[in-house]
């Protein structure tokens, strides 16, 4: 029996947005799974249901959904006729109302009203269209999370544009490789920007990234001024950039892109992946709306950047008339004390968050600092806690209700830049579980299915959806992108979506996420995954970070460990011996490493991923296909040099 942390009031099954959503099309909010077997048996009266009950701002047509039985998942069709405009919608309400609340680790803090932000959406969309960007081109951004590069985003939406972003703090090479795919026309960027107390100045690498990039005829500088980078391309302030003019929506088809998003690209070049407007609405309305129950007057942060999926996941809040924070500037500062991290808590409590989204790694410093924000930080607001990025163990269950506050829902949920939204997720009417995702989504055929393409229950397989969704990427940009698309996704099962993940779905309808397939440890041919072996590891003080892979040997592969110790640990025969009878006890014998090793870091993407597969190439002596899309490159050296002989 999985132990319940958290069951929702009698009320939920009346006044959640998820009951008032189930009753009015005729369903009881106490029967979940007959909700959801509607949602894909009848996909078409279930997503114009979501159309409706977001009151989405558009015409959607007669035909709410076409499908093709004979590649039901690749050419089945959702609101074919409809018109819509994606920032048309996130831009609806009261002009008086606040719309954002833009904050820094600095402690600056700001709210912005609609009003506000539809006049500078206004003057930056007037800007576009002056610069020569129509409907279908592309813009870029190279933006940290501030106001501005909000208004950017949604002028370019607001005339049919396409946009794409990339966090300042990513090296030219990678900024290339991602948005030197699309030819943006008119790049937004930011010269300088302030991360964990230090100021960092890239107008130098501004200028190489623009002359790598022809395309680019407008580069539009966001924050103080100073000089502007050497480029061939017209250079001109934010402040400077546009003029006063009445802001219009064009209305594009429901297939139409809105956003270029990028997977993390270690294994080659980043997939560009192409959104579609009506898609990414749809989906939002129906995570946020019936999933979060977000309601008009929430106020939702997630700590992000602009270029990961939940930047563009989070500011689909204002769509729902819940204010959004924009977070810029790092979660943890380091003090004459050690570390701080109460900066995001302190914007929580000045902001009155009802919803806050973080990372397990984050919440694993938090703990491992003896940081209780429940007890530091006035938190009456919250509702709930969401994380994303990596599975969460079963212990930082118990550490967030016993550390943040236990009258909340607290949410593990799992979905992609691939989708731009979960496969699973939270419910305001289902339990929470320790250590599992509550539901699978509304309108998605989610299933783990065997290597007989059988779906099992209680037992770990693929993760899938076998029905078709408004979310799935149109296409992937450039050459053959259709062809590397249904590569990349339906290759091992023809007309299935395979998630990558490896998981198991429980008999209350939750699921376990054990980690990605590429990641997969197969010690004598048996496949078990990643996750037990890092909950296990997040248990030892002594333990800063770790990763775990699958190293070959001899015709099979044996499971290496490489552990970061915090300040003042070594790695002795003892300390070796606890955490293996931990990860047997807490796992099973197979999930027992072959070989421990110290090292001084764990390899991230960009987007804050641990790189098992980087650290596999590495020690193989292979070489990595893509050192850019990694945020600590120099570290793999010493993965390269790790002796089997030495390990303990």
């Amino acid at each position: 029996m999985s132990s319940v942390l958290w069951t929702p009031a009698p009320a939920a099954f009346q006044s959640s947005n998820l009951a008032r959503f189930s009753m009015a099309n005729g369903f009881d909010p106490h029967d979940y799974e007959t909700l959801h077997r509607w949602s894909i048996g009848d996909p078409g009266a279930f997503w114009r249901a979501v159309w409706d009950f977001g009151e989405v701002i558009g015409d959607p047509g007669s035909n709410a959904f076409l499908r093709d039985d004979n590649a039901p998942m690749t050419k089945s069709r959702f609101l074919p006729e409809a018109k819509l405009n994606l920032a048309e919608n996130l831009l609806r309400g009261e002009p008086g109302r606040a719309a954002l609340i833009e904050a820094d680790e600095t402690g600056h803090f700001r709210t912005v009203t609609l009003g506000e932000l539809h006049r500078l959406v206004a003057r930056t969309a007037h800007g576009l269209r002056a610069a020569g960007i129509g409907k279908g081109d592309c813009v870029g951004g190279i933006l940290p999370n501030r106001v501005e590069g909000l208004a950017a985003l949604l002028a370019t939406l607001s005339i049919g544009a396409v946009w794409s972003s990339c966090s300042p703090d990513f090296g030219a090479a990678a900024i290339v490789d991602r948005l030197g795919q699309i030819g943006p026309k008119v790049l937004f960027a930011a010269p300088r920007y302030r991360y964990a107390g230090k100021e960092h100045d890239i107008s130098a690498r501004l200028a190489e990234i623009v002359a790598a990039m022809p395309t680019v005829t407008t580069l539009v500088l966001t924050g103080e001024p100073g000089p502007k980078p050497d480029c061939a391309a017209v250079c001109v302030s934010f402040g400077d950039f546009g003029g006063d003019a009445p802001l219009s929506f064009e209305r594009v088809p429901f297939d139409h892109p809105a956003y270029v998003l990028y997977t993390s690209g270690t294994t080659g070049a980043p997939k560009a992946i192409v959104h579609r407007a009506g898609g990414v609405l749809l989906q939002h309305l129906k995570e946020h709306l019936l999933h979060g129950d977000v309601r008009p007057g929430d106020v939702m942060s997630w700590y992000t950047n602009t270029a990961w999926m939940m930047y563009h996941w989070l500011i689909s809040g204002l769509a729902c008339g819940a204010t959004v924070v924009l977070y810029d500037g790092a979660p943890i500062l380091k003090s004459a004390d050690g570390l701080d991290p109460s900066p995001l808590w302190t914007m929580a409590e000045r902001a009155r968050v009802t919803h806050f989204g973080t990372s397990p790694k984050y919440l694993a410093t938090l703990a491992a600092e003896g940081y209780a924000p429940g007890r530091l930080h006035d938190l009456s607001s919250l509702r709930s806690l969401l994380s994303a990025g990596a599975p969460v163990s079963p212990g930082q269950f118990d550490w967030v209700y016993e550390h943040v506050k236990r009258d909340m829902i607290f949410a593990s949920i799992s979905g992609g830049t691939e989708i731009v939204g979960c496969f699973l997720l939270e419910s305001p009417i289902h339990a929470v579980r320790r250590g599992e995702l509550t539901v699978k989504g509304l309108g998605l055929a989610v299933a783990v299915m065997d290597d007989r393409n059988a779906p099992v229950i209680g037992r770990q397989g693929d993760l899938v959806c076998t029905e078709p969704f408004p979310s799935m990427p149109l296409t992937f940009w450039g050459k053959d992108g259709d062809e590397r698309y249904h590569a990349t996704y339906f290759a091992a099962r023809p007309e299935i979506w395979t998630h990558g993940d490896v998981a198991e779905m429980t008999a209350y309808g939750s699921c376990v996420i054990h980690g990605r397939s590429d990641t997969t440890l197969k010690p004598g041919g048996v496949r078990i995954g990643t996750a037990e072996i890092y909950a296990a590891c997040e248990n030892f003080t002594e333990i800063e970070d770790c990763l775990v892979f699958g190293a070959p040997v001899e015709g099979d592969e044996e499971i290496v460990l490489c552990v970061k110790l915090k300040d003042g640990y070594a790695l002795s025969p003892e300390l070796a011996a606890q955490i293996r009878r931990a990860i047997r006890e807490g796992a099973s014998p197979r999930h027992v490493p072959h070989r421990i090793h110290a090292v001084q870091a764990v390899p991230y993407t960009l987007n804050g991923k641990r790189v098992e597969g980087a650290a596999r190439t590495t020690l193989e002596g292979k070489p990595v296909k893509n050192m850019a899309s990694l945020a600590n490159p120099a570290c793999l050296d010493e993965y390269r040099a790790l002796d089997r002989s030495k390990a303990a």
